[in-house]
C-alpha cells in the first residue's frame, strides 16, 4: 500500500506514536511519503535526527528509511494516494491529500460543534478512546472509529531495575502537570499518607514542556506548601526511552491512571504492560485496556469542567468539556490495596504486550482506509 503520512516527530506522546507507526510501516513495506511536523509546522530534513534522540534504540537502516521517505516524498506522491494525519482535531482541517484520514487523541466527554465539523471533513477519524468514539457517533459522526494504541517495543522488563530503590515501595507519577491529569491532587494525597515515611518513595516525572520554568516551580511549591519531604522526588524531563524504561521498571505502583480523562494514557498502560500495578480510574480510554484483573480499577464518582485557563478553556471551539473528578478517600484506600498487589508481579498486565501492538494498530488503520 502507498500512503502519505503527516505526523510530529518529538519526545511527547504524539511523537512516540508517530515513530512506532513509522517503524511498523517500514517493517510492512508500506510506500510512505512522510511529512514530519515540529510544533505544528513542517520540519526540514535537518530537524529529523535532532528530534529522534529520544528514540535511542532505533536501527540505522530504519532511520535512513525515514530520511528517504522525507527526501523523496514529492517524487513518490500521487493525487489518488490517501493521507494519514496524526494530529489534534484543531489543525486537521488542513490537508495534503483530498483523501485525508485523521488519527487523533480525544480525552473529554464530548466534542464541540467545530470539532464535530472538522471530524465530518475527514474520510474517517480514528480515535483510541472508545468513549470518545461513542460521543462522536451519538452526534452523527459515523465516520469516527476506534483504533487502539500499541505497546512500545523500546520498552522491556528489566530484572534488576528495582534495586535502585531496594527496601522501599516505589510509587511513580508520570505525564505533564495538568488539572486534567489531577497531578496536584495525586501528589498531595500521596504525601498525606506516606510523606516522610522512608519505607515509601514517590518519583514524579511531571514536567510540562508547554509551561515556563517559573510556572512549573510555582505549581510544585504550591503542592509542597513550604514543607520538605525526603521521600518525594521531582525528576527532570526524561530525554530517552531508555530512561523512561528504567523508571517504569523500578516502580512497584503507578499513579498515572488517576488522571481525570485520557486519550490512551501511555505511561499507565506501559507500566501495567511491564508487570507493574497501576491505580486506574475506569473512564475514557482507560476502558480500552484496564480491567479488574490487570489494574486496581476505580469507578469515578462524578465530573467537573476541564477548564484550567491554560490548555482547556471554559468556552470556545476546542477542548471544552468535562473530566472525571478525583476522590481522595477512594484513592487512599486504593493505595493500600496496591501495596498488597505489588508484592507480586502483574501477570495479567504483562499480557497487554501481546494484546496491543503497533502491528495491530497499523493493520487496523490500513484495513479501515482500504475499506
Amino acid at each position: 500500500m502507498s500512503l502519505i503520512f503527516e505526523a510530529p516527530i518529538n519526545n511527547l506522546s504524539f511523537g512516540n506514536v508517530s515513530v512506532n507507526l513509522l517503524r511498523q510501516m517500514y517493517k510492512s513495506k508500506v510506500e510512505t511519503c512522510f511529512f514530519p511536523k515540529l510544533g505544528g509546522t513542517m520540519a526540514t530534513d535537518n530537524d529529523l535526527r535532532a528530534n529522534l534522540t529520544a528514540f535511542d534504540k532505533l536501527d540505522e537502516d530504519f532511520i535512513k528509511w525515514i530520511e528517504d521517505s522525507i527526501k523523496y516524498k514529492f517524487h513518490n506522491m500521487r493525487k489518488d494516494m490517501p493521507s494519514l494525519h496524526l494530529w489534534h482535531i484543531n489543525g486537521a482541517e488542513k490537508r495534503i491529500s483530498p483523501k485525508q484520514f485523521l488519527f487523533t487523541f480525544f480525552e473529554l466527554d464530548q466534542p464541540t460543534f467545530v470539532e464535530k465539523k472538522i471530524a465530518d471533513l475527514q474520510e474517517k477519524v480514528f480515535i483510541s478512546n472508545p468513549k470518545a468514539v461513542e460521543a462522536f457517533n451519538n452526534l452523527g459522526c459515523e465516520n469516527v472509529e476506534y483504533v487502539p494504541m500499541g505497546f512500545d517495543p523500546d520498552f522491556h522488563v528489566m530484572k534488576n531495575a528495582s534495586k535502585m530503590v531496594e527496601g522501599k515501595t516505589h510509587f511513580i507519577l508520570m505525564g505533564k502537570f495538568e488539572k486534567r491529569k489531577h497531578t496536584k491532587e495525586i501528589i498531595k494525597t500521596w504525601i498525606k499518607k506516606y510523606g516522610n515515611n522512608n519505607k515509601y518513595l514517590l518519583s514524579c516525572c511531571v514536567v510540562n514542556p508547554f509551561l515556563k520554568h517559573e510556572q512549573m516551580n510555582a505549581l510544585l511549591s504550591d503542592i509542597l506548601d513550604g514543607n520538605n519531604y525526603s521521600n518525594v522526588n521531582f525528576l527532570p524531563h526524561l530525554k530517552t526511552n531508555s530512561e523512561i524504561n528504567h523508571l517504569l521498571n523500578s516502580a512497584d505502583i503507578d499513579l498515572t491512571g488517576l488522571s481525570g480523562a485520557e486519550g490512551w494514557n501511555l505511561p499507565a498502560f506501559n507500566a501495567t504492560a511491564l508487570g507493574k500495578w497501576s491505580i486506574v480510574y475506569n473512564h475514557s480510554a482507560h476502558t480500552a485496556w484496564a480491567t479488574e484483573n490487570n489494574s486496581i480499577l476505580l469507578e469515578p464518582k462524578g465530573q467537573e469542567p476541564a477548564s484550567d485557563g491554560v490548555f482547556f478553556p471554559r468556552e470556545g471551539n476546542f477542548n471544552v468539556g468535562n473530566i472525571h473528578s478525583f476522590d481522595e478517600e477512594q484513592v487512599l484506600a486504593a493505595m493500600e490495596q496496591a501495596e498488597e498487589k505489588a508484592k507480586n508481579i502483574n501477570e495479567e498486565g504483562l499480557k497487554l504486550q501481546e494484546n496491543f501492538s503497533y502491528e495491530k494498530t497499523l493493520n487496523s488503520i490500513l484495513q479501515k482506509i482500504e475499506s
